[in-house]
């Protein structure tokens, strides 16, 4: 007792430690990730009625101008705006320098018939550095960007010159051409070469540039005004104006920009550890007060809180970056999921626990709460048993429709109608039912994570085309079929009690697997020659017993969920083979009997599903035995079979009640006389009554 008493202690503390730091782990976590800006908490539409009551300014809010309103300005201002470029003085001196070199040389003197056509040609080109050379493309691009002006600056100071004044190379050659046509003869004055005289003499100053852009657009205003700290914005029922939507809109953007104190920090940061702790202990309660086998099941107890810590952080960083609305996360997915593996009341639980968590990242939190508790209450209820994927798709549309229909019942009573409804937002939904159909696919890796089995896998593991059940068929068709017996039975019983009818009947046609490697000992595949009779009382035990172990590594072997390996170690509990064990008693009146060589390992039921199972084990195997089928028998042997099972203790540690085993019993009792009716045997006609009727046919003919 004080071993056992000091195991228990044992476990409770270690139970309260995982308790103690999954509460912290998950509030810190999710706490974590959780926004901390201040909120703007009012939605409004330009020319609609204000919802809410008064709204004075809680400070001082400048105005703010529309994005239009900047960008046309800031139009305005680049046109306006000019661009600075360096006059590099040289590049004229250079090129007035090198014309007169050129006219010295006999050559050029030969060319042209005058002295004139020099001073012409130098006259020109002062004229043409004085206004500016540039390139083509910097004059192509001033020319695209409709920049009237630019900033020549010559010996640190800054002229303002028009663009349209400004030459390129190309420009300046037709100009020295064209300038007095009368006076100077084209074809002489376009064998000089113009063209190496004529080189760009500004360059695009880009600091100075950028500079002169930045001071001029950061001279702009932002605002037109300002609304003072306590005067009145807006009042219930008041329509909203494009004036007083440009200060709500102001009102919201200064909200969000506004840097909080870090007194105000720490106030929201208690705030969000207060709130999150109270969820999340309410939760625990629920599990500790309903379901505390979940703390004992640390893989499915991982699994709930590790999915709500998951869709709060992602809900978190979407509100922090919001690159789409957290109405495409499908949150549905969670109860479905839990639904599936465990029960409806933990799935509602669960998704009660998640939106209230996540609803606190949201700006309009209410909202989002009523569409998603509708959303996934649809979902719990839509979805009972997921045998196939067609149900998975009829609760998708159920759920996208409970979407739609609410959030149009919300709208209706914010907009008074129709006519602003936000498209965006079923789109959304849209979306977010296409996220939940991949629900479907995850399963198996959500089964191996958390150690629970669906419906489905069970639907498709008693599938008797599989491997194992079909090798069990052909290879000892006796034991088979006495699993499919058991599995009518222990089904027929489930169902009446409420127990997981589907997960009894695959572990039905499973818990005698081990009998495959040794068939011919076991009676229903014996044909006429019985080897028990060779060997001694505790081998034979040991061949009995080891269908057990047998089966444990058949299943291992062919990988299936630990679940139904339960049912093959339990279905005879820690009971005993006693026919050999009563045998060798009767055998050795004298001796001690060695009690573990004729004991099952066990352990004893602790689901009723096992508990189920056992019993139906032992009443079909011992059903066969009887000699007369008469109600009598059956509920006799039904009785003895399990009062006796009773007796021994097998069901102490199983939450099965007493009225459920008899409701068990009550149920076996009808499917065997259903099973084992005799048909009614025709009388036949004695010799007498058979000539008096011949002889009455005769008469009629």
């Amino acid at each position: 007792m004080k071993q056992k008493a000091i195991f228990t202690a044992s476990f409770w503390n270690k139970n309260l430690f995982f308790k103690i730091f999954l509460f912290l782990f998950t509030v810190l976590l999710i706490v974590y990730f959780l926004p901390r800006q201040e909120h703007f908490k009012y939605t409004f539409k330009e020319k609609q009625p204000w919802q809410y009551g008064l709204l004075t300014a809680p400070f001082d809010i400048p105005i703010y101008k529309s994005a239009d309103n900047i960008r046309h300005e800031k139009d305005s201002l680049l046109q306006e705006f000019s661009p600075y470029f360096e006059v590099e003085a040289a590049i004229q001196k250079k090129a007035l320098e090198k014309l007169q070199r050129d006219y010295n040389q006999p050559n050029l003197r030969k060319l042209l018939p005058s002295p004139k056509y020099i001073h012409y040609i130098d006259k020109q080109l002062k004229t043409i550095y004085q206004r500016g050379v540039i390139t083509n493309d910097l004059f192509d691009s001033l020319t695209h960007q409709k920049v009237k002006s630019i900033m020549a600056i010559e010996q640190k100071v800054a002229q303002k010159r028009l663009t349209a004044e400004l030459f390129t190379e190309r420009t300046a050659y037709a100009f020295i051409l064209e300038a007095d046509t009368a006076k100077y003869d084209l074809n002489i004055l376009r064998q000089i070469g113009l063209n190496k005289y004529l080189l760009p003499n500004l360059s695009y100053d880009e600091t100075r540039s950028n500079t002169a852009l930045h001071d001029l657009l950061t001279s702009l205003p932002m605002t037109t005004g300002i609304v003072l700290k306590g005067q009145k914005i807006v009042d219930r029922g008041e329509i909203i104006n494009s004036k007083t939507y440009q200060i709500l809109e102001s009102f919201s953007r200064e909200s969000e920009q506004r840097e909080l104190s870090n007194s105000q920090t720490t106030l929201i940061l208690i705030g969000q550890i207060l709130f999150v702790s109270i969820v999340i202990l309410i939760f625990m309660w629920y599990l500790e007060s309903n379901r505390k086998q979940y703390f004992t099941e640390y893989k499915r107890t991982i699994l709930f809180f590790s999915s709500i810590v998951l869709f709060s952080i992602i809900t978190s960083l979407l509100v922090r970056h919001p690159i789409a609305s957290v109405y495409v996360i499908p949150y549905v997915a969670l109860p479905v999921i839990i639904r599936i593996l465990v029960e409806t009341r933990t799935a509602f639980m669960v998704h009660i626990t998640c939106t209230l968590l996540c609803s606190i990242s949201l700006t309009y939190p209410y909202e989002f709460i009523v569409i998603q508790v509708i959303a996934g209450l649809v979902a719990i209820y839509s979805l009972q048993q997921l045998t196939e994927r067609s149900q998975l798709l009829r609760t998708t549309i159920y759920v996208l429709i409970s979407y739609f229909v609410s959030y149009f019942a919300i709208e209706l009573i914010r907009n008074h109608g129709i006519d602003n409804i936000n498209v965006s937002r079923y789109i959304h939904f849209s979306i977010n039912a296409l996220f939940l159909l991949f629900t479907y696919p995850l399963l198996p890796v959500i089964e191996r994570l958390s150690g629970d089995v669906t419906a489905v896998t069970l639907s498709e593991l008693s599938d008797t085309s599989k491997t194992l059940l079909r090798e069990l068929s052909e290879s000892v068709p006796g034991t088979f079929q006495h699993s499919m017996q058991v599995a009518n039975l222990a089904s027929a019983a489930a169902s009446k009690i409420g127990a997981n009818t589907q997960l009894v009947r695959t572990g039905a046609l499973y818990h005698d697997i081990g009998k495959m490697v040794n068939p011919t000992f076991f009676t229903e595949n014996q044909r006429g020659y019985n080897p028990h009779n060779d060997i001694s009382y505790e081998q034979s035990a040991h061949m009995i017993i080891s269908h057990v172990t047998e089966g444990l590594k058949l299943a291992e072997k062919y990988n299936l969920p630990p679940i139904l390996r339960d049912f093959i170690t339990t279905h005879h509990g820690k009971g005993k083979t006693k026919y050999f064990y009563i045998s060798w008693i009767n055998d050795h009146p004298n001796e001690e009997v060695d009690e573990e060589l004729f004991t099952y390992p066990g352990p004893n039921p602790s689901t009723k599903e096992q508990a189920i199972l056992m019993m139906a084990d032992a009443v079909e195997a011992s059903s066969r035995a009887l000699k007369d089928y008469t109600d009598l028998e059956i509920s006799e042997l039904v009785d003895r079979i399990v009062n006796s099972q009773l007796e021994e203790g097998f069901f102490k540690m199983c939450p099965i009640t007493f009225l459920e085993i008899n409701t068990v019993k009550e149920t076996f009792k009808d499917k065997l006389r259903t099973m084992y009716h005799t048909r009614v045997s025709y009388p036949t006609l004695n010799k007498k009554e058979e000539q008096a009727q011949k002889a009455q046919t005769k008469v009629s003919e």
